[in-house]
């Protein structure tokens, strides 16, 4: 039997359960690493930084972000090579950038820009008590904006 990861909550499930059996395994890097990502409500391990991301899928969740007019404490693994393969094992996911929101492993690109699309992030920045910032603008067909 296959179980397919199509639906983004199920791969979030699983990167969260990931993620906190990899806590078990304490090295000086990811207690480092664990330090960093409780530091904020909201964190991106990522390629650059938020004025000059250095890859696409980085560029992207920085996007993501600015829509929802969500401030973040973000790392440049490109600064730090012992930081971009600790991250790596600290959640046991292949690929950069990581977020983080108080200290839980949400996902990468992909499972942001899906939770961005379905209105889940909304739902998950409510949960860390911020309000989007598309919450406050109208809605295109709303009759009584016309």
């Amino acid at each position: 039997m296959f179980v397919t990861l199509s639906h983004p909550a199920l791969r979030v499930g699983l990167a969260r359960t990931i993620w906190a059996r990899s806590l078990a395994t304490a090295t000086p890097i990811n207690e480092q690493i664990k330090n960093l990502v409780n530091e904020d409500k909201v964190v991106v391990f990522m390629k650059g930084v938020p004025e000059q991301p250095r890859c696409g899928f980085s560029n992207a969740v920085v996007q993501i972000m600015r829509m929802h007019d969500v401030q973040f404490k973000a790392h440049d693994v490109l600064q730090d090579e012992e930081l971009r393969q600790g991250i790596k094992d600290f959640s046991e996911w292949p690929t950069i950038p990581q977020v983080y929101m108080k200290g839980e492993f949400i996902g990468g690109c992909d499972i942001l820009l899906q939770m961005h699309q379905s209105g889940e992030f909304i739902e998950e920045l409510e949960k860390v008590g911020i309000k989007s910032a598309l919450l406050d603008q109208p809605k295109e067909d709303d009759p009584k904006d016309k």
